[in-house]
């Protein structure tokens, strides 16, 4: 199914020239109607010396606030207008400011949402909290790298593929692209002793999936002999020249995640090329 409604989270400029960079070409060739999110936090009364709410510092706050989620508005409005494809922009506030937690809703009603991968060197509120969409949104994310190209069109897919719930829904919900791509490949770590009883774990079962809708697929297997899952995918996309790597999200829980780290956490951080995540 093609992507008809695309949400782009904006959480400040240098993520919104990058998630529309991707974004408006998307559009332009599935004909989408593009929804830009940008949340602004809501002032936080601080009180005076006299203990009365600091009003000048709350319509100071407010103004710069306003001022720069109008920025994004307007360069929003330029760059998607220009391009001809149809759109709206929400503005919203909260406490936490965060573009992407604020994006839930409008993301849930999208076929795919796209949004600048954490830049490690930014500012903590200059970047979008993905973990939570990805976690809560229910519909599939498309993580721009913080550096290098943000392409729209990807010749070469990785699927990272572990016979999960997670990775299978990332796969068809990829596959608008997948067959666009000039190849795809089925990337299977520490595959089972026994491909041919295990058809689902070793790949070969998407993979025929896949290919009777048209995909150029090839099924590839390494094992990681104590090495991390992480380290693998990132040598695996260097190595082949993937421009876009296809992941099942969170297939672990959650918390864990949180407290341990995981494969999704490292990619939301440092994958260096575009990441298509569902969960």
């Amino acid at each position: 199914m093609p992507f008809k409604t695309i949400v782009a989270i904006i959480q400040s400029k240098d993520d919104a020239e990058r998630v529309l960079d991707c974004a408006i070409p998307f559009a332009a060739r599935f004909e989408s109607h593009v929804i830009g999110v940008h949340a602004e936090a809501l002032p936080v009364a601080y009180t005076s010396a006299v203990g009365f709410p600091d009003t000048e510092f709350l319509q100071a706050t407010a103004e710069v606030n306003k001022e720069r989620a109008d920025l994004l508005e307007a360069l929003f409005r330029s760059r998607v207008t220009e391009s001809g494809q149809s759109f709206e922009w929400r503005s919203l506030e909260s406490f936490s400011g965060d573009s992407a937690h604020c994006g839930i809703s409008s993301a849930r009603c999208a076929d795919l949402v796209i949004a600048a991968q954490r830049d490690p060197h930014a500012d903590s509120t200059a970047t979008a909290d993905v973990d939570a969409l990805l976690y809560e949104s229910g519909r599939p994310v498309l993580v721009v790298p913080h550096d290098g190209p943000a392409q729209s069109n990807y010749g070469r897919i990785i699927i990272a593929w572990n016979g999960s719930r997670e990775a299978a829904r990332a796969a068809f919900d990829a596959l608008p692209l997948i067959l666009e791509a000039k190849h795809t490949e089925v990337f299977v770590i520490d595959p089972p002793e026994d491909a041919e009883e295990d058809a689902d774990a070793s790949g070969a079962e998407i993979a025929a999936a896949l290919a009777r809708h048209g995909a150029n697929v090839t099924v590839a297997s390494e094992e990681s002999k104590r090495r991390s899952v992480d380290d693998i995918l990132q040598e695996r996309v260097a190595a082949t020249g993937a421009d876009l790597l296809v992941l099942g999200a969170y297939s672990h829980s959650w918390l864990r995640q949180l407290l341990f780290g995981g494969v999704t956490r490292t990619v939301l951080q440092s994958m260096p090329v575009a990441t298509f995540m569902s969960r």
